[in-house]
C-alpha cells in the first residue's frame, strides 16, 4: 500500500526548474498533465489557492498524487507534455479524438509518364506532394477535377507498364493514354506541368497556356482539337470560380475558429493552400469543466500541430500562452518558419471571422445532433422498459470466411454518439470457426471478464446481432459470470434483411418484438447494430488478408527470420522449400536435424 501524499513536503521539495507535472487519482490512473517555467510556482498556485475553474475545482478532488519530471531547456517539456498527453490521455486535457494523418496529392514527377494519386502517410517517396486535404472526399473531388481537366493518368504503374490497348479512362476523355503510345512523353509533361501549375494556385498561368494551345490548334486548322482547348478553359473558369477564397502572396496557413457552448467546445481548423481555401475540419476536444478560449486553444494547438506538419502560418482570434514556444518548436520540426498569429487585417480577418462562422454552425449541429441521441437513447429505454433511460450500450457481432480469421466486435455508445476509444475487437481461437453461437460465446466472456475485474465499465444494455441462439450463449455466459440481470437484447434481421423489419429477442420470452420503422429507438439500434457489423467485418478483412499474405515459414516455431532468408535463398523461393526433403534442409547452414523435420512436417501437414 502506498503511503498518503504529503501536500506540504511535497511542495517544500519542488525545484523552480522548467519540467512537467502529472496530476494522478486514488488508483494511480494520470488525469491531469501540465508544464512549468517554474515547477514550484506552478504546481504550488493548485494547492495554495481557491479555483474559479470548475474543471480544477473538480480535477484536485480526485488528486492522490502529484509526479513531476525535470527537463531542460523549456522546449523539452512542451515535448515531454505532449507525448505524455498522448500516451496517458488524461480526462482533464484537451483531448482530440481524430489523430489521422491528413491526405495528399501526390505527383510521381519522376516517371517520364507521372501519374496523380490520393497519398496518405509518410512523404517519402520522389515527386511533388500538394495538402494536406481536410479529408479523403476533398482529394478525390481534386483529383476528378484534374482528371477532366488534364487527362493525367491515375493507374498504378503494373497496369500502366502491361496495357497493349487504351482502358476506360482513354474512351471517357479521363487519360491520353500514354501506356499505349498516343501521347508522346513531351505534351504528356506539358500537361502533367499544368496541373501541377493548378494545384499550385497559380490558375491565370494554366488558362493562357490552354488559351496558347487552342490560338495554335486554330491557326492549324485543327477545330476539333481548339473546341477540347476551348472547353478546358471553360472548365477551369468554372474551377476558380468555386474557390471560396483567392489570395495573392500563397502562403500556406491554417485559421482557427472557435465556438463554445460552455458543456461542448468546437474549433474548426480552416485550410488555405497555395491561395485557395481548400475546406475545413470541424474538431469538438474534450476537457471537462473548462470554458477559458485562451486555455483550450493552447491545448488544441500543441495537441493538434506537434503531431503533423504545420503551416507558415496559424491564425486565431485570441493570444495563447504558448505561442513563442510553439513557433520555435514547430520551426524546427517543419523547416521552414511557423507564425502562430492573433492579431490580423485585411484578408486574414476575413478568414478568420469565416473560421468563426463554420465553428457555431459546427457546434449548432453538434448540439443538436447530440440531443437527437439523448431522445433516442430515452426513447429505447421506455421500449426495454428500464427505470431510467441508459448512459451506455454495447453491441457485439461475429464476421467470418466459412469459419476462416473469425473476428468478433464490441462497439461503445453513449449519449454523446459512439465512443470509439471503447471499441475492441476479438481474433477468436481455431475453436469457434464457422460457429457462430461459439465465436459470441467466446467474445462475450473475454469482454465481461474484464468486466468483472472492474476493467471495463459496465453497460446499461447489452445487443448481440442474432437471434434466439446468440441471445441463448450472451444469457449462458453472462449467468456464469453472475451477470444475468443485465438487460441483453438480440437484434435479428427481418425477412429480406429490410432494414425496418429487425426484431428483438428478450430473455425468458418466445415472442419477438417488432418496433415501428419510424421509431426513434430503431433508428438507434440499427445505428449501433450497423457499427458493429461494419467493425466486425473490417478487422475480419485485415486478419484475412494479413494470414494470406503471411509466408507459412512464419509460424514455424525455432525458424527466425536469418535462417528464413537462407532457406528461401537456397531453395529459390517457397515452392523449392516445399519440395526439399529432409536431408536436403540439413544442408542450410543453421538448420539442425529436429528443425529440419520440425520445418518439413509443418510444410506436409495436409498431405
Amino acid at each position: 500500500m502506498s503511503s498518503p501524499f504529503e501536500v506540504k513536503s511535497f511542495l517544500r521539495s519542488l525545484t523552480h526548474r522548467p519540467g512537467v507535472y502529472r496530476m494522478l487519482d486514488a488508483k494511480h490512473k494520470v488525469i491531469y498533465v501540465g508544464k512549468a517555467r517554474d515547477l514550484k510556482k506552478r504546481v504550488s498556485t493548485y494547492f495554495h489557492r481557491s479555483h474559479s475553474s470548475v474543471k480544477t475545482e473538480a480535477m484536485m478532488a480526485q488528486v492522490a498524487r502529484v509526479e513531476v519530471t525535470v527537463v531542460n531547456p523549456e522546449a523539452e517539456a512542451l515535448v515531454l507534455e505532449y507525448n505524455l498527453i498522448k500516451q496517458h490521455k488524461p480526462r482533464f486535457n484537451v483531448l482530440l479524438r481524430d489523430d489521422k494523418s491528413y491526405p495528399y496529392i501526390y505527383a510521381s514527377t519522376e516517371h517520364a509518364f507521372p501519374r496523380l494519386k490520393f497519398h496518405r502517410g509518410a512523404r517519402k517517396g520522389k515527386g511533388r506532394y500538394f495538402g494536406p486535404y481536410p479529408s479523403t472526399r476533398a482529394v478525390r473531388q481534386t483529383l476528378n477535377e484534374l482528371q477532366k481537366l488534364f487527362m493525367i493518368r491515375n493507374c498504378e504503374d503494373s497496369f500502366f507498364n502491361n496495357r497493349t490497348r487504351p482502358c476506360l479512362q482513354y474512351q471517357i476523355r479521363r487519360c491520353t493514354a500514354p501506356c499505349v503510345g498516343i501521347v508522346d512523353e513531351a505534351q504528356y509533361r506539358a500537361d502533367i506541368d499544368a496541373a501541377i501549375q493548378f494545384l499550385e494556385g497559380r490558375n491565370d498561368t494554366v488558362v493562357q497556356t490552354f488559351v496558347d494551345r487552342m490560338e495554335r490548334a486554330s491557326a492549324a486548322q485543327d477545330y476539333e482539337q481548339a473546341a477540347r482547348y476551348r472547353d478546358q478553359i471553360a472548365r477551369l473558369k468554372e474551377v476558380e470560380a468555386k474557390q471560396l477564397v483567392k489570395r495573392g502572396d500563397r502562403k500556406d496557413l491554417d485559421v482557427l475558429g472557435f465556438a463554445s457552448n460552455g458543456a461542448i467546445h468546437c474549433v474548426t481548423v480552416m485550410f488555405i493552400r497555395n491561395g485557395s481555401v481548400i475546406g475545413s475540419r470541424d474538431y469538438f476536444p474534450r476537457l471537462p469543466g473548462e470554458t477559458d478560449k485562451s486555455r483550450l486553444l493552447n491545448g488544441f494547438v500543441s495537441q493538434y500541430y506537434l503531431g503533423r506538419d504545420a503551416p507558415a502560418e496559424i491564425i486565431l482570434d485570441v493570444e495563447i500562452e504558448d505561442a513563442a514556444l510553439l513557433s520555435d518548436e514547430l520551426t524546427e520540426r517543419a523547416g521552414h518558419k511557423v507564425a502562430i498569429r492573433s492579431r490580423v487585417r485585411g484578408d486574414r480577418a476575413r478568414w478568420l471571422e469565416m473560421a468563426t462562422t463554420n465553428a457555431e454552425q459546427g457546434l449548432n449541429l453538434k448540439a443538436a445532433s447530440n440531443a437527437t441521441i439523448r431522445r433516442q437513447f430515452q426513447a429505447l429505454g421506455e421500449v426495454l422498459e428500464l427505470d431510467e433511460a441508459p448512459e451506455r450500450i454495447e453491441c457485439f457481432d461475429v464476421s467470418h470466411t466459412s469459419g476462416e480469421a473469425t473476428v468478433a466486435s464490441c462497439v461503445v455508445f453513449n449519449t454523446a454518439g459512439a465512443l470509439k476509444s471503447d471499441y475492441r475487437r476479438f481474433n477468436l481461437s481455431p475453436d469457434s470457426a464457422g460457429d457462430d453461437y461459439g465465436a459470441m460465446a467466446e467474445a462475450l466472456e473475454r469482454r465481461y471478464k474484464r468486466v468483472v475485474k472492474g476493467e471495463v465499465p459496465m453497460p446499461d444494455v447489452l445487443f448481440v446481432d442474432g437471434g434466439k441462439g446468440q441471445l441463448a450463449e450472451a444469457m449462458r455466459v453472462l449467468e456464469s459470470l453472475e451477470l444475468d440481470w443485465l438487460t441483453v437484447v438480440g437484434v435479428a434481421k427481418g425477412r429480406a434483411r429490410r432494414p425496418g423489419a429487425e426484431r428483438l429477442f428478450r430473455p425468458g420470452s418466445d415472442q419477438a418484438m417488432q418496433l415501428p420503422p419510424d421509431s426513434p429507438a430503431l433508428l438507434l439500434i440499427q445505428q449501433i447494430r450497423d457499427e458493429a457489423h461494419r467493425f466486425a467485418i473490417t478487422g475480419h478483412r485485415q486478419r484475412r488478408a494479413k494470414a494470406r499474405r503471411q509466408s507459412p515459414l512464419e509460424s514455424i516455431p525455432g525458424l527466425g527470420p536469418k535462417k528464413r532468408r537462407e532457406l528461401l535463398r537456397q531453395f529459390g523461393g517457397l515452392q523449392g522449400v516445399v519440395g526439399a526433403g529432409v536431408d536436403d534442409l540439413l544442408k542450410v547452414r543453421g538448420i539442425g536435424r529436429a528443425l529440419a523435420e520440425t520445418i518439413y512436417n509443418e510444410l506436409h501437414v495436409d498431405q
